[in-house]
Order: structure tokens, then sequence, then C-alpha cells
């Protein structure tokens, strides 16, 4: 390696805002930062008196160096978080999870329909949230399922009604897809309930029931009263369960707690004067980085992500460096004005205190699980002899219905448990439905052969299976190139498939590892052993879904969506298609007598 010239560098170096980006030997990204002023900035790694080894760590790595100048520093803000995203340099605090957060969706359609949402909000309608959990939305829309009769069906299954469908014998929607059933006004009645429901205004909504009700009792509609009654009775449970009210509108709230190199993030978002629920981040933090800077650098990854809501005003546990320009960019990123606020007042306090708490609860479970999860890897080193830590586990296991939309899974774990973002499944095609050794092989082959980085093989691979299974691991291993070569260990079930009955059998001399039903090291193996077969079994279903909602004209060469479009239109669907003849198919507008010649052999044979 050769030293890196700082001297050289820093003569040149502008003092205009800016982004740094600092590589390694590899030349791979290892630390990515933003400067008000560039040169004052970046000189002061390379100053001779540097007291803090984080940071003489990270600078005697450095290859070489470049940096991009930009106008202001809310660009540089901007700079920096999108070469985070794309580098993940190993230095920088990493935001682990930054998937967008779903939303209740209320269409624009005649008969508006309730719905999950995640994503860009492109269709037409009013969005409600977010909620930090698909969970929560689901939850939510089965409660209002029950307390207003609004359709929540897809818009195909909506068209194609003749007569009410189960939901509206289970009174759990007014079939407006059926005329005779419910009015139109009765219905935009029920939507708007909802829409105030969703705002958090349950009181206005109970008041607007209950003079219904009394309404329809002076007219002697006593069952259109009792049904306004039954539900005002539900909504009054719905109320009593919302444990947290207050009188902000818009808000978000930051917990956060850092001890012992780990540090926890809780977020809790207020909508509508209700408190939809909070999420608990665990960002990844190097250990070059002070708390401050783990603080700040989660909070504008988390909202300049691209997909977030930012609130009017966020509550945070402590100041940040540049909080002025921060609260501009957001302000600009966000489209309204944003506050920042320490929780001094009353409502703001209490909220505070409530993420701090829920924060300590979070990062003390987490603590428990990793000292958990360190006790099970100690015991299968011991059981297995291992001289150096075990730092990487891989788990493979195959799932299919009668050999049909085969798909392989693999997982993998580190000493921190399961590693998700590195979690792949492979669909199997080209072998004999059902034959589950080339599956394997097949599976292992594409997850293995172009390899580069010796810290992403195994430590320990295992197979979930008995001897075929491994036999096929065997096999593929046989004439490995790489100087790291994984342990093979088969997992068979017991004869009763039983946990703690399993054999674990190690590859080449087929000898069994004997260990008891109690031991954190079988634990450990059951535990990869049962994700990976979670995850086969949720990507087989995926796949299988998918084949019965997808036509058979799908997979036609040549037959494209606006050619399927005239065939069903002109054959009246896909069972007159199949009765048509030849000659009939090609007379359908755009379709020639190859194509139909291929139609119909593909439909028939």
């Amino acid at each position: 390696m050769t030293e890196f010239d700082s001297n050289a560098f820093l003569k040149s170096l502008t003092h205009q805002p800016g982004v740094y980006r600092m590589y390694n030997a590899a030349d791979e990204v290892i630390y990515v930062g933003k400067a008000k002023n560039l040169k004052n900035r970046v000189s002061s790694y390379f100053k001779a008196n540097l007291d803090n080894p984080k940071t003489i760590a990270l600078v005697s790595q450095i290859a070489r160096m470049d940096v991009t100048v930009v106008n202001s520093e809310t660009e540089a803000f901007l700079l920096e978080n999108n070469f985070i995203k794309k580098y993940r340099p190993r230095y920088n605090v990493l935001l682990r999870d930054d998937k967008s957060y779903p939303f209740i969706f209320l269409s624009a359609h005649e008969h508006p329909r309730l719905d999950f949402h995640r994503g860009p909000q492109k269709r037409k309608g009013e969005y409600f949230g977010p909620y930090p959990s698909a969970w929560a939305v689901r939850e939510s829309l089965r409660t209002m399922q029950k307390l207003f009769p609004v359709r929540q069906c897809e818009d195909s299954y909506y068209r194609a009604r003749s007569r009410p469908c189960l939901q509206y014998q289970m009174q759990r929607c007014s079939a407006p897809c059926v005329k005779g059933y419910v009015s139109d006004e009765e219905y935009a009645e029920q939507v708007q309930l909802v829409r105030l429901f969703l705002k958090g205004k349950t009181p206005q909504v109970i008041n607007s029931l209950a003079d219904k009700m009394e309404a329809a009792s002076e007219q002697l509609n006593f069952e259109a009263a009792a049904r306004y009654r039954d539900q005002i009775g539900a909504l009054r449970k719905v109320q009593e369960r919302q444990w947290v009210a207050g009188t902000q509108d818009e808000m978000d709230i930051f917990g956060f707690v850092y001890r012992g190199g780990m540090a926890c993030i809780q977020v809790m978002f207020i909508r509508d004067s209700q408190l939809l629920g909070s999420k608990a981040f665990f960002p990844k933090i190097p250990s070059t980085t002070t708390e401050s800077e783990i603080f700040e650098a989660f909070l504008l990854q988390f909202y300049l992500a691209g997909n977030k809501i930012i609130p009017k005003q966020i509550v945070l546990p402590q100041g940040l460096s540049d909080e002025a320009a921060i609260a501009d960019l957001l302000s600009q990123e966000a489209k309204h004005k944003v506050r920042f606020y320490r929780g001094a007042r009353e409502e703001k306090k209490q909220y505070l205190q409530l993420a701090q708490a829920n924060a300590k609860n979070a990062l003390d479970a987490q603590y428990g699980q990793q000292k958990s999860v360190f006790a099970r890897y100690i015991d299968l080193e011991s059981a297995l002899e291992w001289d150096d830590p075990i730092q990487r586990m891989e788990c493979f296991d195959i799932s299919h219905t009668s050999g049909q939309q085969t798909v392989a899974s693999c997982v993998v774990f580190n000493r921190e448990g399961p590693l998700k973002s590195d979690y792949r499944r492979y669909n199997i095609e080209g072998i004999t439905p059902g034959d589950d050794y080339a599956a394997m092989a097949q599976a292992l082959k594409r997850r293995y052969k172009n390899v580069q980085d010796a810290e992403k093989i195994p430590d320990i691979l295992f197979i979930d299976g008995g001897k075929g299974q491994l036999g096929q691991a065997e096999d593929f291993f046989a004439d490995w190139p790489h100087d790291k070569k994984p342990v093979l260990i088969g997992v068979a079930k017991g004869t009763t498939r039983k946990p703690g009955l399993e054999t674990l059998i190690l590859a080449d001399t087929h000898d069994t590892i004997p260990l008891n039903a109690d031991r954190p090291a079988l634990h450990l193996i059951q535990h990869i052993r049962d994700e990976s077969h979670r995850f086969a079994i949720s990507g087989h279903r995926n796949r299988r879904q998918k084949v019965k909602t997808t036509s058979s004209l799908e997979s036609i060469p040549g037959v494209g969506a606006k050619r399927r479009q005239s065939l069903l239109k002109y054959m009246g669907g896909l069972q007159g298609l199949k009765k048509a003849s030849r000659n009939e198919i090609a007379s359908v507008p755009g379709i020639s007598n190859e194509l139909a010649e291929t139609i119909y052999d593909h439909l028939h044979n």
C-alpha cells in the first residue's frame, strides 16, 4: 500500500462547501463526509497531534481521496446522503431499514375503497399515515371493516359482482357493487365517517352516528337505529384502546440510547392527534463514530431516503451540529416549514420521555438477544472443536408442491443473528419435478459460482436434508478453487420430525455430531434451519400464487398485452379462445396465421 500524500492533496483543495470520499488500498469507499469548508475539514484529519484513536484508525487506511464541490451546504447534505446509500462505507453510520412506510388509502372512485398502500402516492385518493408497519395497517383495516361497511375489495372483483359477496353477509360491506342494497348517499356518508375516523376525530363520528340513530328512531326505522347503535358501541371500544392521544396534529418524536458500542433510535409517529405506533432502529455503527454523529447521520438518512413523510414538528433528544441548515434542508424536501423541539413543554416532554423509555427497553432486549446468540455460538464452537470464532453460517432448503414451482432458499447468520440483507431465493428450472437433489445442486451452483469476496464464503454451510442433499454439496465443493472452504453439515429431521431429534451429519466422513436437545448449539442450528424453511416456503407460496393469477397467454412468445386483450375480447374470454379453431384465432386483428398456429398449439399441447 502506497502512503497517502495528504500535503499534496491539501495544497490544491478548495475552501468551498462539498463532499469528500476516502478510499482504501482496494479502492473501496470507506468514508463519506460533508463540509462547509472542504480544506479546513479535510486538513483536520491530518494534524500531527491527533489524539482520537478512532480517527487515527480511519486515516491509517486512506490510500486516496476525492472531493465533489457543491454550491451550498444544503447540496452537500443531499450529496453526502446519496453517496452513503450508494457506497455504504464501513466507517459511516448506516441506516439498515430505509423502506417506505405503509399508508391506508381511500380511493377516489364513485364508491371509494379502503386499501393498503406502500410506495409513491400516484393513485387518486387520500392517504392516511404513515403507519410503523404493514401489520399496523392491516390491523386498522380489519378494525374498520367491522366499524364501517365500506368496500375493501379489488376493483376487478367489484366490477364482476352480480350479487353481494360474503362480506355483505357478515355485515362488513354494504354491497355498493350491486344496485338496490345501498344508495350512493348512504355509502358516501359511511365514507365520510371513515375519513373522520382516520383523521382522529372519533368523538365527531360518534356524535354523528348518535344523531342518525335518534333520527331513525323517530321515523320508527328501528332496524337502522340498531345498526347505528352497534356502530357507536364498537367505536367506543376502539376509542378505549387508543391509549395515547394528544393535541399535536403531526409530529415525529425520536428517542436515542447509546451503550457499549450499540445504539437504538426509537421513532414515534403522531398523525391527526393519534399515536400510530413506533419503531426501533439499530443502525450499523463504525467504531470511529461519536454519539452526536450517530444520531445526526441517522436523522438525515431517515428523512432523505425519499420515501418518508416529513412532519411539521420533530422532537429531538439532543441537539444537532448544523440544526438551522438541517431544518432548512428538510423544509425544502417537505415543502413546508419543519421545526425542531427539545421536549421542554408538557405534552412534548411526555412523548419524549416515552420515546426514550422505549429506546432503552428495545436496546436492553437487543442486548439480551445478542447475548443469547453469542452464547449459542460459543457452544457450537465448543461442540465442533472450532479454534477461531465462527463469523458466518448459511443454510439451504428446498420447497415445492408435487415438484411444481420449486424454490430454493439460502439464509445467512452472523454473530448477531440473521443477516437478512444477504438472504437469497432461487427459482429452480430445468429439472425433473420433485428432484430435490438436482434442485439443491442448481441452487448451490447459482449461489457460489461467482463468489469473489472471501468474507461472503461461510464458515459453515448447513444443508436441510439427509445424506442425499449433503452429497450434492460435497460434489459441488469437491473442486472448490478458493482457499477458504466451508464446513458442510447436513441437518436431517428425526423420525417424528420433532425439534431436538435432528441428526447432524458431517460431510465426507458422514459421522454424526451428538448434541443433546437442551444444547444452545442445537438451538442455534434449529434457528437457522427453521429460518431457511420459512424463507423457502414463503418464496414458493408467492411463486405459486403468481402462477394462479397469471394468464396462460402470458407465456406465449409474440403475444403481448395488446394482443392478449384483443384475443380475449374477440373470443369472449379464455374459455372461448380455447374452443376456437386456428382459423378463428387468425381472424382476430393483429394475429397472423403463424402466430395463430403458435397460440393454438400452446393452448392445446
